[in-house]
Order: structure tokens, then C-alpha cells, then sequence
């Protein structure tokens, strides 16, 4: 398939693509790279922070920059990580989401912001299944999909 793919390991082991996606609060994609499927998601977060092709402003303490992620980023070396970018973090923690939920009935988990953006990326056929052997022309398609998806949400609000 071509270089940054790896065993699914939900998949029999095929080959196949992980995608890391940073975005705003408004699900606007900020940051994005690719990965085998194998690659854990934790190991790819300096690089998908590195990714972000805009200028940041400086976070101040008036007004701090949040970064929520799931639990699959509770490891200490990602709150370093953040402290590092001058994030302030939200991460629950293994275990907790889980535990919050059983506490209020009728409550659903907290979905993320970034995984409707995935859902959106993913109605793009290129980007849902891999065709590309290159990974430089698959992160160009990934990049084409975040332009498309930056300009219906500030083009088209609502």
C-alpha cells in the first residue's frame, strides 16, 4: 500500500491509515497527519500539534488555549506535551467518562468536536479509503479535505 501504513489491528491485520486531527472548537481543522494503523494515538500528538498550519496567539492566563482529548491521551507525556505548547488541558482520565455516565441516567458520553470532523473528512472517498500509495499525495488530499471543510464552516455558518 505504500509507506505510513501498518497491520490494522482491528481489521484482520490489513493494511491500513490513522489519521490525527486538531480543530477548534467549532470543529474548523487546524492540524492534521497521517500514520500507519497500527501507531498509537498518543505517539502521533506531537506531531499533529506541530501540524497546525496557522499562527497561534499567545495563550495568556485571560485567555488560555484548551486542548480536550479522550482517554486515549492519558499518559503523562501528552500533559507535558500540552504544558510544552502552552495548552491548558482537558483529559479524562481511564475510567472516568465511563464512571460519569452510569452516575447520570439518560446521559450519553461527551462526543468530541474533532470526531464530526473526522465524519466529515470521511465523505470524501479518497480520504475514507486510501487509494494513494505516496503518503505525501494522501496528506495532500487529507490538506484539500481541511481546506474544503474550513471553507463551508466560515463561508456557510450554521
Amino acid at each position: 500500500m505504500g509507506e505510513k501504513t501498518g497491520p490494522n489491528p482491528t481489521d484482520r491485520a490489513k493494511s491500513g491509515v490513522k489519521r490525527s486531527l486538531l480543530t477548534d472548537g467549532q470543529g474548523v481543522p487546524l492540524g492534521v497527519v497521517a500514520e500507519g494503523a497500527n501507531r498509537n494515538d498518543f505517539k502521533m500528538a506531537r506531531e499533529t500539534l506541530e501540524s497546525v498550519a496557522v499562527e497561534r496567539p499567545e495563550p495568556t492566563a485571560e485567555e488560555p488555549q484548551h486542548l480536550c482529548m479522550d482517554k486515549g491521551y492519558d499518559y503523562e507525556e501528552i500533559r507535558e506535551l500540552a504544558q510544552e505548547f502552552g495548552y491548558t488541558t482537558h483529559l479524562r482520565e481511564r475510567g472516568e467518562e465511563t464512571q460519569a455516565t452510569k452516575r447520570e441516567v439518560g446521559k450519553k458520553a461527551r462526543r468530541w468536536v474533532v470526531e464530526r470532523t473526522h465524519s466529515w473528512m470521511n465523505r470524501y472517498r479518497a480520504i475514507l479509503i486510501r487509494w494513494e500509495k505516496k503518503p505525501a499525495n494522501y496528506l495532500g488530499l487529507l490538506h484539500l479535505a481541511c481546506a474544503l471543510i474550513t471553507f463551508h464552516c466560515l463561508a456557510l455558518p450554521g
